[in-house]
């Protein structure tokens, strides 16, 4: 399996709409759920604030090839459509609406990094 990537994806959920998206999200759909972890989605979550931000994690090799696979299934059309009134930008398919973020900091990978540079310090001395 190629290495898995960190991605950060962040849309915005209309706040009359809140307790329907959290309960339609409460039991998705299990051929969906299959269709996510088929198409390369792993280790995926969203958040939902008071607001209406919905700020997304998942890991993946490649999520632009995740989301170009789940774009070809029949599930994920159907989904798209049930959730398309949910958004405040409305004019795009909720799983197109996303946008990613940058990571600006990871905690292991950090601690990595100074553990081998620790290590490389006393094999010198």
């Amino acid at each position: 399996m190629s290495e898995m990537r960190r991605y950060c994806i962040k849309n915005q959920v209309k706040p009359d709409r809140l307790a329907e998206y959290k309960q339609s999200h409460a039991a998705v759909w299990p051929e969906m759920l299959r269709a996510l972890k088929d198409s390369g989605w792993h280790n995926y979550s969203l958040f939902l604030g008071d607001d209406g931000l919905l700020v997304g994690f998942v890991e993946s090799p490649d999520l632009d090839e995740a989301q170009a696979r789940m774009a070809a299934t029949e599930v994920n059309a159907r989904w798209q459509q049930a959730m398309s009134g949910f958004f405040v930008d409305s004019d795009t398919a909720p799983d197109e609406g996303f946008v990613q973020l940058e990571e600006v900091f990871h905690l292991e990978s950090q601690l990595e990094q100074a553990e081998a540079e620790t290590n490389e310090k006393e094999k010198r001395h």
